[in-house]
C-alpha cells in the first residue's frame, strides 16, 4: 500500500466501524470500495472480509445481552452457506444481473416496509438470508439483502443489531476462511488486523453509544440510509 493512501484507509476503517455498530452493518458499504481502490479488487475484498470479521467479533461482545440466537439461527445458518458459495465460485451468476436483483430486492422490502405487510417480510426473509450470503461470497458485501433477512425477523432495534452482528460475524468468518485457504489472505493481512483492534473497540463502543441514544424511529432513519447508501453504490455499478 502506498504510504499516502495509509490515513485514508485508517479513516475509512475507523467510519466502517462506528457505522457497522451504530446500525449492525453497513461497514462493507465503506471499507470494500476503500480496500478495493488501495489494494487492489480481490486483495482489498478479502482484507475487508478479515477486518469485519474480527469487529463483528467485538460487536457480538457489545451487543451480548440482545443477541437473539434462536430468532435468527436460520437467517444465519443461510447467510453462511450462502457465503461459502459464493466465495467459492466468486460469480455464480452475472454481476449485473446480480445487480438488478438486488436493487428489485430493496424496492421491494421498502414497499413491504412502508404497507406494514409483516408476513410478507418473515415469508421472504430465507431467501433474501441466502441471497445476501452468495452476493457478499462473491462481491465483498451483502448489499441491502442482509438487512432485509434481519428486517423481517421483526425485532426491536437492539436485538436488530444484534441478529446483524452475528449474521455478519457468521458470513465474513466464512468468507476469511475460504480466501485464507486460497491465499488471498497472508500473515501481513491478519497483522494488519491486529493492528486495527484498539480502533475497532473505540468504534465499536461508539457506535453502539449513539445506537442507544437515538430511538426507535432515529434508528429506523438510520437503517434505511444504510440501504439507500448500499442500493446507490449498486445503481452506479450498473
Amino acid at each position: 500500500m502506498d504510504p499516502y493512501l495509509f490515513p485514508v484507509v485508517v479513516l475509512a476503517v475507523a467510519v466502517a466501524f462506528t457505522v457497522s455498530a451504530s446500525a449492525g452493518f453497513g461497514g462493507s458499504l465503506i471499507l470494500v470500495p476503500t480496500l478495493a481502490l488501495a489494494l487492489g479488487t480481490k486483495p482489498g475484498v478479502a482484507l475487508a472480509a478479515l477486518l469485519l470479521a474480527c469487529n463483528n467479533l467485538v460487536k457480538v461482545f457489545a451487543y451480548r445481552k440482545t443477541l437473539p440466537y434462536r430468532k435468527a439461527a436460520v437467517v444465519i445458518a443461510l447467510v453462511a452457506v450462502g457465503a461459502f458459495l459464493g466465495a467459492k465460485l466468486l460469480v455464480s451468476a452475472p454481476e449485473r444481473a446480480v445487480t438488478i436483483a438486488v436493487i428489485i430486492s430493496f424496492a421491494a422490502a421498502f414497499l413491504v416496509e412502508s404497507l406494514d405487510l409483516t408476513r410478507w417480510r418473515r415469508v421472504s426473509s430465507p431467501v433474501m438470508a441466502f441471497g445476501a450470503g452468495a452476493t457478499s461470497g462473491f462481491s465483498g458485501t451483502s448489499g441491502p439483502l442482509k438487512g432485509l433477512a434481519v428486517r423481517g425477523l421483526g425485532l426491536d432495534r437492539l436485538h436488530l443489531v444484534g441478529a446483524l452482528s452475528l449474521a455478519s460475524l457468521v458470513g465474513d468468518a466464512t468468507k476469511t476462511a475460504v480466501w485464507t485457504d486460497a491465499a488471498l489472505l497472508t500473515g501481513s493481512d491478519y497483522l494488519v488486523a491486529l493492528v486495527c483492534m484498539p480502533l475497532m473497540f473505540f468504534a465499536t463502543f461508539l457506535g453502539r453509544r449513539f445506537n442507544l441514544k437515538i430511538g426507535e424511529r432515529g434508528y429506523t432513519g438510520l437503517f434505511w440510509t444504510v440501504m439507500v447508501g448500499y442500493t446507490g453504490r449498486l445503481v452506479a455499478g450498473l
